[in-house]
């Protein structure tokens, strides 16, 4: 008698196979902070077109509060507050920008070496980086500024580099010494990929938004302490800065003169750059940190 031959059971398959992906979004905190940030990069590029004339003429009349010839009213010395703003905004998003990306590129070179290298040249920058930290940042800066005999940007430009590195090399090398024991890079290093491959195609790529968080809290710093020095004096006073707005404004007694718009409008631009660049910096916080982002689900069907 013949065998009956008997199927396998067939395994019953889902007509279709839905798939979840998790797209990051943008949160509201990202596009506030962006569109500030946007106004005042706006605002400096085309301070020409915005504020047309010379930001220290004193073609006005003197303490003169806002009209429609002049929005934000004039100072002691009948100089356009508005104009003074817009082109102050030059100086300070200069310094800002280029101050916080030195920094961030000194810490990025001081932390990644101390960490991927180890030994004896961890332990050296291991200690040059706290003898940064314990030293208080505002005298320092005080002290280096006082004893430069140029007033420039630039001087201001190096100070703040020097100075705002310390704690972002920190954070990086404790990253660098976490990601350095990591699978891949043990297997880049078993199979001889060369040291400054390891350090840019591994370990760099999973620090991005570590470093991109030190950038902007840089930039913060490097703003308020420009906007520090600048007020007491250290800085170039001559040059049209929201900093030496406030020196200006607090050498005449505005306070006390009741000369409201001359320091609340810089006042108030470095208040709402820097926290432009905080709301901005917490949003990428959300999105590359998972215990924080808010994700957007997307089901896919195949």
């Amino acid at each position: 008698m013949a065998k009956s031959a008997l199927a396998p059971a067939a395994t019953p398959v889902a007509p279709r196979a839905m798939r979840r992906h998790y797209v990051p979004h943008l949160t509201i905190k990202a596009w506030v902070g962006l569109s500030i940030i946007a106004l005042f990069v706006i605002m400096a590029v085309f301070a020409p077109m915005i504020a047309p004339g010379n930001p220290n003429a004193e073609t006005f009349l003197p303490d003169m509060p806002p009209s429609a010839a002049n929005p934000l009213g004039t100072t002691a010395l009948g100089q356009d507050v508005f104009r003074q703003v817009v082109w102050g905004a030059r100086n300070s998003l200069l310094v800002s920008v280029v101050a916080g990306s030195l920094a961030t590129f000194i810490a990025v070179l001081i932390g990644i070496t101390a960490g991927f290298l180890g030994g004896w040249a961890d332990r050296v920058l291991s200690f040059v980086i706290t003898l940064f930290l314990v030293i208080p940042g505002l005298p320092l800066l005080i002290v280096l500024s006082s004893y430069v005999p140029s007033k420039g940007q630039g001087v201001i430009i190096f100070v703040l580099a020097i100075t705002g590195w310390a704690w972002g090399a920190r954070t990086l090398r404790s990253q660098v010494l976490s990601l350095r024991e990591r699978d891949y890079v043990l297997h880049a290093r078993l199979v001889g990929q060369p040291w400054y491959s390891i350090v840019f195609a591994e370990i760099l790529p999973n620090m991005a938004s570590l470093v991109v968080n030190n950038l902007l809290f840089a930039m913060i710093g490097s703003l308020l302490a420009a906007a520090g020095l600048d007020f007491l004096g250290l800085g170039n006073v001559s040059a049209v800065s929201w900093g030496t707005m406030l020196y200006w404004a607090q050498n005449n007694a505005a306070l006390l003169n009741g000369l409201w718009w001359w320091f609340i409008p810089p006042g108030l631009a470095i208040t709402l750059y820097g926290g432009g660049l905080a709301l901005l910096n917490f949003s990428l916080d959300e999105i590359t940190n998972p215990r924080l982002r808010k994700r957007v689900v997307k089901v896919h069907a195949e």
